[in-house]
């Protein structure tokens, strides 16, 4: 039947779209559901457009400080927010593209809509309630629309979206969603943030680089709380050097609005009460998974908390049924949904050796100035379950080429079982850390202890022999420090 797939992947993000192309190589007949964009929030509207909005905020904040370098900027230097989030644009615009070429290269259908399962093994598919945004060049191969399709295998990877808090809900002009904040089609001179997770702490780095007075608040006790705290201490103190204003142990109670501006009421832990007028504010209280209008209750899928309950391979309790991404729980990562993806497939091929996810081997980055990035367990969790560990640090300030690049404020920590020598956690902020940590999640995939870390040569001059120097300096045998 033309109608009918091996497997049909309803949402197009990281997760989808690489969950559609491993399955497309293993011999299955695929098509992927999408109702707005190729490559989901992630690539249109997350990861990549952030990232390039945050590089703009990197080469101002450099210019900026090219004194510092022995450079002379004639003239004055400052930030065309029209011009940056264009090319922010132009990049996911891009990319986008990009996944619409691979849906064809891989002969992928590529089903425009919005997907209800009606029975098992069946979804209908009806008119996307928006326009979608469809590639423009190249478009896939095989364009599908309305109509009812059938497949052994039906993955959900809907995704998620921003999280609201009742009364403090987001009305696109005074308080944003990240949706707003990466379009901004004027800076605010004042600009409050409502949580320090990954996405309200760019978004404060970003719009503190552009010169806006950022003031961010968070109910926990620290930033970035599910961050080693040693590590977002460091962090916090960095932010605030550049000018940002944190309010820790504190919730954001009541928000009035006026014609251009809110006034928040932040009532912190000791009873103790103040109201802070911003411009705009951003609600970054997290995500909360798509599940809504999927046709799952009828069908009694599991859901716990917004998500929808899967095993280690992706699959739900309903037979042929499976859910990947953030749609399946947390962490809520692109890097996870596509590894989440690969093995749900592969697990489905029949393929044999296809290990479960570890979810505590998956690195986590937030790319704020400094940058931060971790993995596995943090000092606090390790010594919470019992683990006898040794812990070794390295400064960036004793690093040669974190000096030369005038990037010395940041430390490496690692964490390893004091008995077996296994490496349970790696934490890391400063500057390009994000792009170090990798090195640290290959090692822990690979069972290395600290001997084989020991005996691994690291170039130099470089940002990652303070990756060697941490490990020695938890057996006491730093060399540089």
């Amino acid at each position: 039947m033309a109608n009918s797939y091996d497997v049909i992947i309803i949402g197009s993000g990281p997760g989808g779209y690489v969950a559609a192309i491993r399955s497309a190589q293993l011999g299955l007949k695929t098509a992927i559901v999408e109702r707005e964009h190729l490559g989901g929030i992630c690539l249109n509207w997350g990861c990549i457009p952030t990232k390039a909005l945050l590089r703009s905020a990197d080469v101002l904040d450099n210019a900026n400080h090219a004194k510092a370098y022995g450079l002379v900027l004639n003239g004055s230097i400052s930030a065309d927010v029209t011009a940056v989030v264009n090319r922010s644009r132009g990049v996911s615009q891009r990319l986008n593209g990009g996944v619409g070429f691979l849906m064809k290269k891989n002969k992928i259908d590529v089903i425009w809509g919005e997907a209800k399962l009606s029975k098992p093994n069946e979804i209908v598919v009806s008119k996307p309630s928006k326009p979608a945004v469809q590639p423009q060049n190249p478009v896939p191969k095989n364009v599908l629309g309305e109509g009812t399709y059938t497949a052994k295998h039906i993955i959900v990877a809907t995704g998620a979206r921003p999280r609201a808090l009742p009364g403090i809900e987001p009305d696109g002009k005074l308080i944003w969603t990240y949706f707003e904040a990466m379009v901004p089609k004027e800076l605010p001179k004042s600009l409050l943030v409502m949580g320090s997770g990954a996405i309200g702490i760019e978004f404060a780095s970003f719009y503190r680089s552009m010169g806006v007075d950022v003031t961010v608040v968070e109910v926990m006790d620290r930033i970035m709380p599910v961050e080693d705290a040693e590590i977002s201490g460091i962090a916090r103190k960095a932010l605030e050097k550049r000018g940002l204003k944190i309010i820790t142990s504190a919730k954001v109670a009541k928000v009035e609005k006026a014609a251009n501006s809110i006034t928040a009421t932040v009532e912190t832990a000791d009873g103790k009460s103040q109201q802070i007028v911003a411009d705009r504010m951003i609600s970054a209280v997290g995500v909360q998974g798509n599940i809504e209008n999927l046709g799952l209750e009828a069908l009694g899928v599991k859901t716990d908390r917004g998500c929808i309950v899967i095993d280690g391979y992706g699959k739900t309790n309903v037979p042929g049924l499976y859910a990947i991404g953030d749609v399946a729980g947390p962490p809520m990562l692109a890097h996870k949904a596509e590894h989440e993806g690969v093995v749900c497939i592969e697990k489905i091929a029949g393929l044999p050796n296809v290990h479960p996810m570890d979810k505590g081997k998956i690195p986590g980055c937030t790319y704020c100035n400094p940058q931060v990035a971790s993995v596995g367990l943090t000092e606090a969790k390790a010594k919470e379950l019992g683990r006898d560990i040794r812990v070794g640090r390295f400064s960036f300030g004793a690093n040669g080429k974190a000096i030369a690049l005038g990037e010395d404020n940041g430390l490496v920590k690692v964490i390893f079982d004091k008995k077996t020598g296994e490496l349970l956690g790696a934490h890391m902020v400063g500057t390009e850390v994000t792009e170090l940590i990798q090195g640290f999640v290959v090692a822990m995939n690979l069972e290395t202890t600290e001997e084989e870390l020991m005996h691994t040569i690291f170039p130099h001059p470089t940002l990652s022999e303070m990756m060697k120097e941490a490990v020695l300096d938890a057996y006491g045998r730093v060399l540089n420090a």
